[in-house]
């Protein structure tokens, strides 16, 4: 690690395999907690390259517990996180109006990092189960049209790395890779970025693979749409802008879309929303995010998948969708 770290301290970059054998040797125990965190560090203070992210996120893949839900042909929405603007659980809800319309959701998260409050952190409070059977998540996706994939259960090789991240407290490349290493490989993937160049990097990426995806970056730094303003969307083979009037719908202003301050806060609000008690601002960006998901896997439009999400939401069958996943967590 000396060696990599006056590397990189140099300003040199490192190859995809290198990345690759990094990843792995922390998943190893090979490398002290300072190491670790100077590491960490390091990308904090520069970018990292497409053949770095690419090493990094193909060590987590490799080193994974897969499940295999391919037969669901299932999508997950999920945002990298680290965009400081402390929203409400967004994809979260946004991943169970999506399966409430039918559409079956493998909803990667994880303990809230870098803000208040992450989605593993709502979905425990509200008494899901997580785990890491495949029997389990089956049935979960299979009975209810999502499931929950908490992400330490799935990634032991990162148990070196979790405190670290809890104790440095502010986004790390792991940001970025997170949407990247859901275990299940889902074909259908949305993910929201917290910054254009991650967009495309993200695309580029995705491109090489087998994915049907959609990108997303909020022009004013929010990882995923906001309606406070147009977001880039990269997907397979195009680039466009969405505003919010393509949902039919106006703009919102940030403190619309604030989140709590605490995990029981944030739970209620998720709640509320669910429950058709949420403001028109805070609907209008559930389902503008869920409609992109619908969107994604239909290949239709934005404002179809919008009405979609909109009628999914409104009918109740997303507060559904979680009310039969919290019995299924009893069992």
């Amino acid at each position: 690690m000396k060696e990599t770290l006056n590397k990189l301290i140099n300003h040199e970059i490192l190859s995809k395999a290198d990345a690759r054998q990094i990843l792995v040797n922390i998943a190893k125990g090979d490398y002290n907690s300072s190491q670790i965190a100077a590491f960490l560090t390091v990308y904090m203070m520069r970018s990292i390259t497409i053949e770095e992210l690419e090493g990094f996120r193909d060590a987590l893949l490799e080193l994974c517990l897969a499940v295999d839900l391919a037969e669901y042909n299932p999508i997950d929405l999920c945002g990298t996180g680290g965009d400081g603007k402390d929203t409400f659980n967004i994809s979260t809800l946004a991943s169970f109006v999506t399966a409430g319309a039918g559409i079956k959701v493998t909803k990667h998260g994880n303990y809230g990092v870098s803000s208040k409050c992450g989605s593993s952190n709502v979905m425990e409070f509200l008494g899901i189960k997580f785990s890491n059977e495949a029997d389990f998540l089956k049935k979960s996706i299979d009975k209810t049209g999502i499931c929950v994939l908490h992400a330490p259960l799935f990634h032991p090789a990162m148990k070196n790395v979790a405190p670290i991240r809890r104790e440095l407290g502010v986004k790390t490349f792991f940001n970025m890779l997170g949407p990247m290493v859901n275990p299940a490989f889902p074909k259908n993937q949305m993910v929201g970025v917290f910054n254009l160049e991650l967009a495309r990097m993200y695309g580029y990426l995705y491109q090489n693979t087998d994915k049907n995806f959609t990108v997303l970056h909020a022009l004013d730094g929010y990882d995923e749409i906001s309606l406070t303003g147009a977001t880039k969307t990269i997907s397979n083979g195009s680039e466009s802008m969405l505003d919010p009037s393509d949902f039919g719908v106006g703009k919102v202003t940030q403190s619309e879309i604030t989140g709590g301050d605490d995990v029981a806060t944030s739970a209620q609000i998720f709640l509320d929303i669910l429950g058709g008690k949420g403001t028109e601002a805070q609907n209008n960006v559930v389902c503008a995010n869920a409609g992109v998901a619908i969107a994604t896997v239909e290949q239709t439009t934005p404002k179809a998948g919008f009405e979609k999400a909109k009628e999914s939401l409104l009918s109740g069958k997303g507060l559904e969708t979680l009310k039969k996943l919290q019995e299924l967590s009893k069992q």
